[in-house]
């Protein structure tokens, strides 16, 4: 799905959203789905969307989930996880405390390029497809509010990931990933103890999994999981 500010969703002229409301709204959806079918729910979630689905289990209501894959989980809270998936260093030791100073101003509006603020250049390994998404107004090329990456490095979840027990964790780790390599992920997945965490390595892709065989490999990674955990 789209979240606010991305893709094909529309926002309301004058709004600002932050991450606070990327989460609410995905809580919000899973309810209007559980209100019109009973089928169980696993969540996937892409680059910036894999650490939300743990934002959303955390805060959802109990049972409303039956799992959540992602192809990453960046606690941005971590400084080692923070500078490295930064653009740079510099951004992420002294422009995140700017922006958040900004955020708590009316300076927390404007808005900021996110090939600025994280290593864009690194989304995909296909250099083809490098060209689509770097232009691309809604995807790499967005821009979002100070207001927005304030919140999303420094968001607490509702529920630490030490005494997460929501439901089960499946970690689809491209091999190949120059943004968001596995090691960025361990802060996080480490800590849960109390669910099932497991690991499937994407051979040969990239942070954008578009290469074989890991992209087979992260459709059967899937495929088993929701099965399991949803029979």
């Amino acid at each position: 799905m789209d979240n606010l500010g991305y893709g094909l969703t529309q926002v309301k002229p004058g709004a600002t959203p932050s991450y606070d409301d990327w989460v609410d709204l995905v809580v919000d959806f899973l309810a209007y789905e559980q209100s019109r079918d009973d089928r169980p729910i696993v969540l996937y979630g892409l680059s910036a969307g894999g650490m939300l689905t743990y934002h959303v289990a955390a805060k959802a209501p109990r049972g409303a989930l039956r799992g959540i894959v992602a192809m990453t989980f960046l606690d941005q809270r971590n400084q080692q996880v923070r500078d490295e998936s930064s653009h740079d260093l510099l951004t992420a030791r002294i422009g995140a405390p700017f922006m958040g100073l900004a955020a708590r101003t009316p300076a927390g509006r404007p808005m900021y390029p996110m090939s600025l603020a994280g290593k864009m250049s690194a989304l995909a390994n296909n250099p083809d497809a490098m060209k689509v998404f770097m232009k691309d107004r809604i995807s790499a090329a967005n821009w979002v509010s100070v207001r927005f990456l304030d919140r999303y490095l420094n968001y607490a979840p509702a529920v630490e990931p030490a005494d997460f027990d929501a439901c089960p964790v499946l970690l689809t780790q491209p091999v190949e990933d120059r943004w968001s390599p596995h090691h960025l992920s361990l802060p996080a997945l480490s800590r849960i103890i109390k669910v099932p965490v497991d690991t499937v390595m994407l051979d040969n892709a990239g942070h954008y999994p578009l290469e074989e065989p890991g992209l087979q490999q992260l459709q059967d990674a899937i495929a088993d999981f929701v099965t399991h955990h949803t029979a």
